[in-house]
Order: C-alpha cells, then structure tokens, then sequence
C-alpha cells in the first residue's frame, strides 16, 4: 500500500512581506527533495474555512507539514530538511 504525498503548505496573507520570503526560502527547500510548496492565504481561506485563519492567522507565515504545523514566522530549514528526510524523500532528486 502506497503512502499519501507528503504536503507542505505556507499558510500566508497578502502584503506581508515576511511570507514571501518565507516561499521563497520554502519553494528552494522544497525542491531539494523534489517536492512543490503550495501557498494559502488565509483571509481568503476565511470565507470557508474560518478556523485557518482563527488558528494561524497570528502567526503567519506558518509552514504546515501533511497538515500539521511545522515553523512559524520563518522556515525552519534544518528541521525541515530532517523531517522530509526522515519521511523518505531523497535530497537533491
């Protein structure tokens, strides 16, 4: 049986500059181990899923690893580059 994709997502809000940043760092990182980041913003996930912004939207940029919260602020490259690792992703695919 095949494992689920592992997911990365920055959750990000229009004008911060901080969040661009932040996927820039991210979309790098993430190609390492030949995987593409998505973005949400989470004012305009607001509209149907209020709780996005009501969890995150204080902290943001967040990183969200398969769903859960990983780094916020900032990209914890190190820990990110372990944990992609430890999930079997092969670095510099």
């Amino acid at each position: 049986m095949e494992s689920a994709p592992t997911s990365v997502v920055l959750l990000t809000r229009a004008g911060c500059h901080t969040c661009v940043a932040a996927f820039d760092v991210l979309t790098a990182l993430c190609g390492e181990f030949g995987l593409v980041p998505a973005r949400i913003d989470v004012d305009e996930a607001a509209k149907t899923q209020p709780d996005l912004r009501a969890e995150y939207g204080d902290r943001v940029p967040v990183v969200l690893l398969d769903g859960r919260e990983h780094s916020y602020w900032e990209v914890d490259e190190p820990r990110l580059r372990a944990d992609l690792a430890a999930l079997g992703h092969p670095k510099n695919v």
